[in-house]
């Protein structure tokens, strides 16, 4: 039986009179057919709820995308500007290490504490609660690194400008001539590095440059300095100590004589002592160290100021026989 609705008037079609005829719900059906259409209201009604949360937002809820959108692009500039200033940054740290620091002959700043992290797990923990926190934490890290390596780079810039206006006094203080009027090179007995050792015949460390020479030739300072130590050494027999200052210091061993006390002001050039064959020594030569922050150097990277490029280059030659030393 199917029933047909016109303004809450129901009709049924009646077979053997081919009529439709009105009929009367019962109060039943009324009702049920009453919750059928409330249930099916109160479902769409739910429904369009839902898809209103879900794919339509709030007038509050759009313009919480629309700040949060605006924040990352912030963020996504500052941490571009941020890349782009340790980029520079980084260039500047090259060129401090790699040119000024080797112009000035200024100690290197170690990497360690060029790129040193900071210490601690907690110190972000404040930023844990807030909205986007580790994109902040992020941020704020890089910042805190960038901001601690220029000021690290600010104090190497500080030195090198201190350096800077004292470098008139420095380039006279700094060894740059050869302890010996020995032009011609033909008497080096040895330079730099492992050698045979005379009297025990083994391999070992030679920490200068041996030149030959008459006993009595004149020694020279190599640099403006004060004598910190002048008399007998171990191994070195009768020896001349410079203190050059900047960190320069230098030896000159086996002396015959010294002319020269400890406190008395020296200029490059100036005769300190007279080479000889005293301490550990098989013929008569001076036996020269030039030691640079505590640690020994080549001798031969400072007679800038004495040889020609071709003399130079004759003094590497013979500096680099690997034999045996005098001393």
């Amino acid at each position: 039986m199917k029933l047909r609705r016109t303004r809450k008037t129901y009709y049924i079609y009646n077979p053997n009179t081919l009529n439709y005829e009105r009929v009367y719900p019962s109060k039943r059906d009324r009702m049920f057919m009453v919750l059928r259409h409330l249930s099916t209201g109160i479902a769409f009604g739910i429904a369009t709820f839902f898809m209103m949360m879900y794919f339509i937002d709030s007038p509050m809820e759009s313009q919480l995308r629309k700040e949060n959108k605006l924040l990352q692009t912030q963020f996504d500039v500052l941490s571009r500007r941020i890349a782009s200033a340790a980029e520079i940054l980084e260039d500047l740290q090259q060129r401090d290490e790699k040119l000024y620091r080797a112009i000035f002959q200024v100690e290197s700043i170690p990497e360690s504490v060029r790129k040193a992290g900071f210490g601690g797990s907690n110190r972000y923990e404040h930023l844990l609660d807030l909205p986007n926190s580790d994109l902040i934490i992020s941020t704020t890290q890089k910042m805190d690194i960038l901001a601690k390596q220029l000021y690290i780079q600010s104090n190497s810039l500080e030195e090198l400008i201190a350096v800077g206006k004292t470098q008139e006094d420095r380039l006279k203080c700094i060894p740059a001539i050869q302890p010996i009027a020995n032009k011609d090179l033909t008497r080096m007995a040895s330079g730099f590095g492992m050698r045979i050792d005379p009297i025990y015949r083994t391999p070992r460390f030679h920490s200068g440059m041996d030149f030959t020479a008459k006993t009595g030739t004149d020694v020279y300072a190599t640099g403006d300095g004060e004598i910190i130590f002048a008399g007998w050494k171990q191994g070195y027999g009768n020896c001349i100590e410079i203190n050059h200052g900047y960190g320069y210091k230098t030896l000159y061993g086996h002396l015959h004589k010294f002319n020269k006390k400890v406190k008395d002001k020296v200029v490059r050039g100036e005769v300190i002592g007279f080479v000889g064959n005293t301490g550990k020594s098989t013929a008569p030569h001076l036996h020269y160290e030039v030691i640079v922050n505590g640690r020994h150097d080549n001798p031969a990277k400072y007679y800038f100021m004495d040889l020609t490029p071709e003399e130079y280059d004759r003094m590497i030659q013979l500096a680099g026989n690997h034999g045996q030393v005098m001393d």
